[in-house]
């Protein structure tokens, strides 16, 4: 029974979109520090600012889970941004909308969208990170 329970959570988990730290990039809530960091470590990296009730930001979860799973991008730092209740580092990125994705090559912004929802067109804009 414990064997067949595990191979379920394991089959749920890749389903989700892998395992953290499977050479995946893992979605973070953000955080000054850790994004100054990657910044200053030329990483490529995206701001996720999204709302749990936007059906956009929904579409685009697993469209992210996918691509981030590319080993080209084993190096993306993704932090997210809750759109409703972190209203102020909204207003830092200059966001107006949820559903943004905004792309960095360490600390120059080189790409942003508003509810982009194609695969081929979101994957586009993480390369430009690259």
């Amino acid at each position: 029974m414990t064997t067949r329970r595990h191979v379920l959570v394991l089959a749920a988990a890749l389903m989700a979109g892998g395992l953290p730290g499977a050479g995946q990039a893992a979605p973070v809530a953000f955080d000054p520090a850790a994004f100054a960091a990657a910044q200053a470590e030329g990483r490529p990296i995206l701001v996720q600012i999204s709302a749990p009730w936007c059906p956009i930001c929904r579409a685009q979860k697993p469209i992210l889970a996918t691509v981030s799973a590319d080993p080209r991008f084993k190096n993306l730092a993704i932090f997210t941004i809750d759109f409703d209740s972190q209203r102020d580092l909204v207003r830092r990125f200059g966001a107006q909308m949820q559903s943004t994705l905004i792309v960095y090559k360490g600390a120059a912004e080189v790409a942003r969208s508003v509810g982009e929802t194609q695969a081929e067109w979101i994957e586009q804009l993480l390369e430009k990170a690259l």
